[in-house]
């Protein structure tokens, strides 16, 4: 896992998640539970030694919502804030460089918008939609794939983001999935939506 402060992720997830879906939320959280509530711990599941090693996300594709998309690399902007995939027509994820690439143990993060402006639905715009087992595929640079099973969908006030359960320790690669959802306003969505999921397989 490439080193990183909590501080610093905690700087990345909580300020402007997503341009087009600004907003701060109300001070209490909501979790759906599609899977259940806060995942369960991760130390008693998949072994370190089945990890992959680095290679860059070029593609994500989550069958169950019909997302078959580019990935981007993002890093952070000059406030300090994560940066966010590019307002377009057909916008693409975009994997934050400062954690683990998919398949490295710890929390791997992706983001992508839920709604882009005049252009309408954004790639995320159904991740609320997701189920525990739902599989999740990351295509990587050197040709291989990580493929991830969701282990739970939260949605969350934006004001609560989460910081630890996204971004804290896991002994495990472990996949984060992060758009906005919930209730919209005239600024933006109020909430965020959280998919968590851990590696089950890899593909050559």
């Amino acid at each position: 896992m490439i080193p990183l402060s909590r501080r610093a992720f905690a700087t990345a997830a909580v300020a402007s998640l997503l341009v087009g879906c600004a907003g701060h939320g109300p001070r209490q959280t909501t979790t759906t539970a599609h899977s259940g509530s806060t995942p369960p711990p991760s130390s008693a599941s998949v072994n370190a030694t089945h990890a992959l090693g680095r290679s860059v996300p070029v593609r994500l594709q989550i069958p169950a919502v019909g997302v078959d998309t580019p990935v981007i690399r993002l890093g952070l902007a000059p406030d300090g804030t994560v940066q966010v995939p590019p307002v377009t027509a057909h916008d693409p994820a975009g994997w934050y460089g400062h954690s683990p690439t998919p398949g490295q143990v710890g929390p791997s993060v992706i983001l992508g918008h839920a709604t882009v402006g005049a252009y309408g639905d954004g790639v995320f715009r159904h991740l609320a939609r997701l189920h525990r087992g739902d599989r999740i595929v990351a295509r990587l640079e050197n040709g291989t794939a990580a493929v991830f099973a969701v282990r739970a969908v939260r949605t969350v006030a934006k004001a609560n983001f989460p910081v630890d359960d996204v971004y804290g320790d896991v002994n495990r690669p472990e996949l984060r999935l992060i758009t906005c959802g919930g209730p919209r306003t005239g600024h933006g969505y109020l909430d965020n939506v959280i998919v968590f999921a851990a590696l089950s397989s890899t593909n050559p």
